[in-house]
Order: C-alpha cells, then sequence, then structure tokens
C-alpha cells in the first residue's frame, strides 16, 4: 500500500503552489508534536471547493485536530460565511487557536457528543464529521443538523492495514446506512482515504 499524504514528512510533501493562510505553519506544529493523523490535502482541497458554493454559510467540523482541513475550508469561505471546529483534545485546540486567527472561526474544546445533543437547534450548510461523534454515533442527530441542500462529508473510509480488525465492520455498516439513508443522495469516492459527500434533500 502506497504512503498516504499524513504519513511523510514535511519535507517530503508536494504542498500545493498557493495553500491557505496557516497551513504551512500548521503542518510544521503537526510534526514538531508527533500528530499522526493529519488530515490529507486532496480532502481539504474538495472542503475548500464545497464550502465556495455556499457563500455566507454555516459550517461545522467535528473534529479540529491540527487545523489543517479548517484551513482550507475558511480559504474557500467568503467573508459573510463562519465555521465552528469542535474537538476534546484540549491541546490540540490550545496550539490551532494560537496560528489561526481569523474571526470567522471559533474553535471550541468540547465533547462532541454532548454537544450534538444540546445543539439540535442548530442548522449548517455543510459539516466535517472527522471523528467518532457525529460519524459513527449519533449519525442522525447530526444529520438533523444540516439544512436541505447542506452537505455531509466523511473520510477515512476506504480500509487501511492499521484499522483494528474490529473496526472494519463499523465502516462497513456505516457505508450501508448513508448508502440507504432516506435523507441522503450519496456519493462515494474511492479516492484519498475514501471520501463520501452526502446532500441532505
Amino acid at each position: 500500500m502506497s504512503l498516504r499524504f499524513a504519513d511523510l514528512p514535511t519535507k517530503q510533501r508536494a504542498l500545493p503552489n498557493h495553500p491557505p493562510k496557516y497551513y504551512s505553519e500548521l503542518l510544521q506544529k503537526s510534526d514538531e508534536l508527533g500528530f499522526t493523523m493529519p488530515s490529507e490535502m486532496p480532502e481539504g482541497q474538495l472542503l475548500k471547493t464545497l464550502v465556495a458554493a455556499k457563500p455566507g454559510g454555516n459550517f461545522l467540523e467535528l473534529g479540529t485536530g491540527m487545523g489543517l482541513s479548517l484551513a482550507w475550508m475558511l480559504d474557500g469561505m467568503n467573508q459573510q460565511s463562519n465555521v465552528l471546529s469542535l474537538d476534546n483534545d484540549e491541546k490540540l485546540t490550545a496550539v490551532v487557536k494560537s496560528i489561526i486567527d481569523d474571526e470567522r472561526v471559533t474553535i471550541l474544546c468540547t465533547d462532541g457528543d454532548e454537544w450534538i445533543k444540546t445543539n439540535a437547534h442548530q442548522q449548517y450548510d455543510l459539516i466535517f464529521a472527522d471523528t467518532w461523534p457525529g460519524k459513527y454515533r449519533l449519525l442522525q442527530e447530526t444529520i438533523e443538523l444540516l439544512k436541505p441542500g447542506g452537505f455531509y462529508v466523511i473520510d477515512d473510509m476506504t480500509p487501511q492495514d492499521h484499522w483494528p480488525e474490529e473496526h472494519f465492520p463499523k465502516a462497513s455498516a456505516l457505508k450501508e446506512v448513508l448508502h440507504n439513508h432516506p435523507q441522503l443522495t450519496v456519493v462515494e469516492m474511492n479516492w484519498s482515504t475514501g471520501v463520501f459527500v452526502c446532500t441532505k434533500l
């Protein structure tokens, strides 16, 4: 199996010609901290494209990580858009907050499950679920947070050698649920780490 972009040291990564603001600094910091799960660059470019289709949009990222996907989203957003990014890792959210300085973004360190349960009144134009809450847990509650025509995006759906054995059936079950969900139209892409883009009907 070929190496993922995230597996390569910073110096060996083919960066985009015009990376988003903050991207290079966040990427360097992820290496310094030994963060092993940064988002892939192609998925970031996809997110940039999708948020650009929703000017003035309200966006939600579940799983801030090192903020790489967040940087791409900001790069595609107009000045009237805003994004909320959640993670339960206080160290990571503190690092990302120290680097990203943009009035359109709010970064919260919180429990994703509890946040989803207590914010059922919120509505978003795009949700990128890159952690268990909103993806493997509380999926329907998360879909209810989407506006009609809104995008639900997940990645890491192509089986990987490093997955624990018990994760394979979980991923297969999630694929089945999404493909048969009555509120969604779905495209599954065997691309990058395996990406689903769903639109709420």
